[in-house]
């Protein structure tokens, strides 16, 4: 699964080269869509941070205690919605407290980062985002759809009331 990472230039590069390095273990089930730990300080941010984006299965935003100052996570965040990318919170610092992008929704959790949950929660976003394919031996066909039971029978005493019988009218006598 390819991932692209937002996390906070100034003060979580620490991290994201931990994420990076976490995904070249063996065993890994993701890889990061493009490395920026090598990227110089004057343009640390990717010139094309939609196509990398959209180039990604998802997207993990790594949370630290500034993250919500960090305009280019929200951008990021933004993007990522636009795309309709599955994304991910991630606690990237155990100690301290950490903050959501600007912008993500009360309801976006923030997961702690172990390995184990990292990856499940991963998998998890990425198959309630995959949308569901269903066979066309199990989708309903309408020539093979069941008859409409028909309508009950009248009573033999109730009077007829097809169209087809003139009205009568009543005489009195």
């Amino acid at each position: 699964m390819k991932v692209f990472v937002s996390f906070d230039e100034q003060h979580d590069r620490d991290l994201y080269e931990l994420f990076v390095k976490q995904s070249l273990r063996a065993g890994s089930s993701f890889e990061v869509v493009r490395d920026r730990s090598t990227a110089t300080r004057t343009r640390g941010w990717s010139d094309h941070p939609r196509a990398d984006i959209r180039s990604a299965d998802e997207v993990v935003f790594i949370c630290g205690e500034h993250t919500n100052e960090s305009v280019r996570m929200s951008v990021e965040l933004d993007i990522t919605r636009e795309e309709k990318k599955p994304y991910l919170l991630v606690w990237g610092r155990r100690d301290r407290m950490c903050t959501k992008p600007d912008g993500a929704l009360p309801g976006d959790g923030m997961y702690s980062w172990t390995r184990d949950i990292l990856e499940s929660q991963m998998a998890t976003t990425l198959r309630g985002a995959t949308p569901r394919v269903i066979p066309e031996s199990y989708k309903r066909r309408p020539d093979r759809a069941k008859p409409a039971s028909a309508p009950p029978r009248s009573s033999p005493a109730a009077p007829d009331s097809s169209d087809d019988q003139p009205l009568r009218k009543h005489e009195h006598s």
